[in-house]
């Protein structure tokens, strides 16, 4: 996967009028991160390095924000998110053999991307879904009462798109 460059992490005009317009507001620096992982995908370090100048905030307390908060992501994930629940509910309806027959599948482990870039893998707490489990979500999109049977066919799903 090729790394970003210079050009791409330039904050564009809309991000940069968000960021002005948050900048004396309580809690902006949630706001702001939001809306960069929104742009990006993720939070690229250079990005980082710019909100800590214009935010006038350390860059230690923007990477304390973004390591504590599990939804902010250091590294670009793949085209296809897919995250495997790992609440009680899921953990103990098999989720640990979806993550085992993913990694089979696809060649990695959890928080890892495909050398091509198209997927990447996490497993998550929990994403509402208690009844279904056990639950991956492929973007946005919830799979329920999963088996390592069904796993081949829905990434193939994406993988062809």
């Amino acid at each position: 996967m090729p790394a970003a460059t210079a050009e791409d992490l330039k904050l564009p005009d809309e991000l940069l009028s968000f960021i002005d317009g948050w900048k004396e507001k309580p809690g902006n620096l949630i706001m702001v991160l939001h809306r960069v992982q929104k742009h990006f995908g993720y939070v690229p370090r250079d990005v980082a390095i710019q909100l800590s100048r214009i935010l006038e905030v350390p860059l230690a307390k923007i990477y304390g924000v973004i390591t504590f908060y599990h939804y902010f992501k250091l590294k670009k994930p793949g085209r296809n998110q897919i995250a495997v629940c790992m609440g009680t509910a899921c953990y103990l309806k098999g989720g640990e053999d979806i993550i085992g027959e993913i990694e089979n599948l696809l060649g990695i482990g959890v928080n890892a991307i495909t050398d091509d870039g198209e997927f990447s893998m996490e497993a998550v707490r929990c994403v509402g879904c208690c009844g279904l489990a056990p639950v991956m979500m492929v973007n946005d999109e919830v799979y329920g009462k999963l088996t390592k049977e069904k796993l081949p066919e829905i990434i193939a799903k994406y993988r062809n798109e």
